[in-house]
């Protein structure tokens, strides 16, 4: 069994307790960190987990702690890896990596000098429908794919942080279109880097009111 140490108390790091906990059930959440003590007691009481602290350090470097998890906005990915880097353990990152490639890059150096374990957690990659699809496309069900289309559709952000650009490091296409982009690498082939890079987009601003048209109009 490996202890783990939850950082964030939200949307993401609930999905990820429940599943750990309620589906996997081999690993335990022993320890749970949140910048809001309230939150933090309320989410340890809520799983069950023994431990909970406003520190992220703390949480990190606690003997009970085998492996990291950050489930935290994006502005807040780099310091918890280098916290991990530091003390030696094991850390994984939910999606995106980074706000940025460079960010990202340095994340990734870091980890990879100390000589621990780095993880990405790209859930939709990993849903029964997707490796049901890909284990098709490896046995040559499709042949050599050549060309992949991903469509990721949302109703809008949980958080308000996600409108803010230095904390989110990018709208839709950062947030969602990694969802497309690592299925559609997963059937392409993860060994094969990509060459050009192209995109067409709009903005839409949630929530989008309804109208109420006069019924004379």
């Amino acid at each position: 069994m490996l202890r783990i140490a939850m950082l964030g108390s939200g949307f993401i790091a609930d999905f990820y307790t429940k599943s750990i906990h309620g589906l996997r059930n081999r690993d335990k959440v022993m320890m749970v960190y949140s910048r809001s003590d309230e939150k933090a007691k309320a989410f340890a009481k809520k799983y069950n987990i023994p431990h909970h602290t406003t520190s992220m350090e703390d949480a990190i470097a606690h003997k009970d702690v085998d492996v990291v998890v950050v489930g935290l906005p994006n502005h807040l990915h780099a310091e918890p890896v280098m916290l991990a880097v530091k003390h030696k353990k094991p850390v994984l990152v939910t999606k995106p990596l980074g706000r940025n490639a460079t960010e990202a890059f340095q994340m990734l150096t870091a980890i990879e000098k100390a000589g621990i374990f780095g993880g990405y957690l790209e859930d939709l990659a990993y849903t029964p429908k997707t490796l049901k699809a890909s284990e098709a496309v490896k046995q040559g069900a499709v042949g050599k794919v050549l060309w992949a289309r991903s469509r990721e559709t949302h109703p809008g952000p949980h958080s308000d942080w996600f409108w803010d650009i230095h904390q989110s490091g990018g709208g839709a296409i950062l947030d969602l279109a990694c969802h497309c982009i690592e299925v559609s690498r997963t059937f392409i082939g993860k060994d094969i880097k990509p060459i050009e890079v192209m995109c067409w987009a709009d903005t839409l601003v949630k929530p989008m009111k309804p109208r109420i048209m006069p019924l004379d109009s």
